[in-house]
């Protein structure tokens, strides 16, 4: 295991539904070059994961929206699934983190149905962002600029479409974080 992000902590957000790959995967790519993540959900327990077309695993809650602040956090995950986004789009209290978050300016990772919660936040006006397709109109009438490739990076933005996407999706959040600005911790 490599420790190049030893000491960075990086905030997940999601809620039942999740597409279980686009969370699992680029959390044990996190851990395994030594990021700490920390699952974040509107509800303490557990919130359950979609594995392609049915319901998967479960995944321990580490901290409730209500409590959680972006600045302690290096950098923000957004996983897909179509439920997932769908319900956080609609929850005042993880549009304004999200909102707060990307503020800060650091980096911000969103596969597949993820951007909705940054189209909700209005924080794609002007981007070039990709996702899974059908987000495509969305992402246009929000004012920013949809493109099919496996992964985009634009500022403090990571996008990716799909869970075959996730190996460049990883490598590009990991990238951004090791070349992330320091910022001090609340």
């Amino acid at each position: 295991m490599s420790s190049e992000l030893r000491g960075k902590k990086i905030a997940i957000l999601a809620t039942d539904g999740f597409e279980q790959v686009e969370l699992t995967e680029p959390r044990k790519a996190l851990s395994n070059v030594g990021a700490t993540t920390v699952v974040i959900a509107p509800k303490n327990g557990e919130i359950k994961g979609w594995n392609k077309k049915d319901w998967g695993q479960s995944v321990k809650v580490d901290q409730q929206l209500a409590d959680a602040k972006p600045d302690d956090y290096d950098a923000l995950l957004l996983p897909g699934g179509v439920m997932n986004p769908d319900h956080l789009r609609m929850d005042p209290l993880a549009v304004n983190f999200v909102r707060q978050f990307v503020s800060t300016g650091k980096p911000v990772a969103a596969i597949c149905h993820g951007p909705w919660t940054l189209l909700e936040a209005d924080a794609l006006k002007g981007k070039t962002v990709t996702s899974w397709p059908s987000l495509k109109t969305d992402i246009k009438n929000a004012g920013g600029n949809w493109v099919d490739q496996a992964v985009v990076t634009d500022g403090q933005f990571i996008f990716s479409r799909k869970p075959d996407d996730i190996p460049a999706f990883s490598k590009a959040l990991i990238e951004a974080l090791v070349h992330a600005p320091e910022h001090a911790h609340a």
